[in-house]
């Protein structure tokens, strides 16, 4: 790791201040009309609202991933003791501390489902599992009331680990104590492991059971693949926002953008492997119950958005990010983190949408609506956490490491 001069950080500009509560504001009535319009269509379809539930888990989804992708990262840098990305923890720590919220924007997932609706998850109508001798024995574990009680432990499990690094952070800002380093560094290992295990099964409930008689073993880990690239096309993106504002103007460099866009390339080229192997396995294995999976997904024009997902999400951004000086340039940068965002929205629609339809694509104007909705809620969120904390954390002891780093 190379150094240049450091910068004196309390001359940079590091709150939001009075902007993040005009953003809260805003964003927050951007929210509630986009998920009361969602609503609206959802009523008008007549179809016990199954249509706007599809819609509104893509979207969850979406910002869900970021948040939890941000959680990951946290983790590993607290693990590898990383001095590089201090500057640009802060960042991460606040989408991570927003996981607690989204168990809220959770809540229309599963409620519904508590109160008997089956228009998300079949294997919550009685009839299709007495016709399934699969489902029947899957019932002890796929029932609303494990549902709930796990989806509520894995939301226990983020929130004292998003919380905990965010609260540890930032109280070091005001005492300055080197211990709470010390301590996220030993919390960070057993995180690891709780956040594997959360993350897969959670994939599992919320995405997996949606074809209640189809398996794979390796979905947890293509589902955090995408989650990954979520999380680092976020976090670059929200940077350069921020830093367009006049704050943070100097502490975030291209040296941070540059390794955050190796992560993000990293991540796609991991995400294609992920699939691949998904996708091999299930061709060799050649078992029905696997099979259809894939099935589903070349019909009905479903077959042009898997070919929209091998190149748009792999074999493009590969090569458009595959050169150093694109990393290094915060307009090739941007561009690529956008195209990644909107493939990885693509790719949970592809994974959700076939089951609402897979005779054809359900394309809808609450797929919008969903996304301004649960979008404009999120970004009130961040705005109101980030308000009035630093944007950086001054005084971690790394701190000055991350400002004069330099890739080699």
């Amino acid at each position: 790791m190379h150094k240049h001069a450091v910068i004196n950080i309390f001359d940079e500009q590091r709150f939001l201040g009075e902007a993040g509560s005009r953003l809260t504001r805003n964003a927050g009535i951007v929210g509630f009309v986009g998920l009361g319009l969602s609503l609206f269509l959802g009523f008008l379809d007549k179809d016990s609202l199954a249509h706007f539930q599809h819609s509104y888990l893509v979207a969850f989804c979406f910002f869900f991933t970021i948040s939890l992708g941000a959680l990951f990262f946290l983790c590993t840098q607290h693990v590898t003791r990383a001095g590089w990305s201090v500057a640009v923890r802060r960042v991460a720590e606040l989408l991570a501390g927003l996981l607690p919220i989204l168990f809220v924007l959770f809540l229309p997932i599963l409620v519904p489902l508590l109160m008997g609706n089956s228009g998300l998850y079949s294997w919550n109508n009685p009839k299709v599992v007495e016709e399934s001798h699969l489902l029947k024995h899957k019932q002890v574990f796929l029932n609303p009331q494990a549902f709930a009680l796990r989806s509520v432990a894995y939301f226990a499990i983020w929130t004292i680990l998003a919380r905990y690094f965010l609260g540890r952070s930032v109280q070091q800002d005001t005492d300055g104590n080197p211990d709470w380093t010390t301590r996220m560094q030993s919390v960070s290992a057993p995180a690891c492991i709780l956040f594997a295990l959360t993350t897969t099964f959670a994939a599992f409930d919320w995405l997996m059971s949606l074809l209640p008689e189809w398996y794979s073993t390796i979905f947890g880990v293509y589902f955090f693949a995408g989650t990954a690239i979520a999380f680092f096309a976020g976090v670059i993106l929200t940077s350069m926002l921020i830093q367009r504002t006049g704050r943070l103007s100097h502490a975030i460099t291209t040296e941070h953008y540059h390794d955050l866009g190796k992560f993000m390339f990293g991540f796609v080229v991991f995400w294609a492997y992920i699939g691949f192997s998904q996708l091999m396995l299930i061709w060799y294995a050649n078992i029905p119950e696997e099979l259809v999976f894939y099935r589903m997904r070349w019909q009905g024009g479903w077959e042009y958005i898997s070919l929209a997902l091998l190149f748009g999400h792999f074999f493009i951004p590969f090569l458009g990010l595959v050169s150093r000086h694109v990393k290094r340039s915060r307009f090739g940068l941007a561009f690529w983190a956008t195209w990644l965002l909107v493939m990885h929205w693509l790719d949970l629609y592809w994974l959700v949408m076939p089951n609402l339809d897979s005779n054809r694509v359900p394309w809808s104007l609450m797929d919008a609506t969903c996304m301004l909705g649960v979008g404009g809620l999120f970004v009130a969120a961040f705005a109101w956490l980030a308000s009035d904390r630093s944007l950086v954390p001054v005084r971690d002891p790394r701190l000055r490491d991350s400002l004069a780093f330099k890739n080699a």
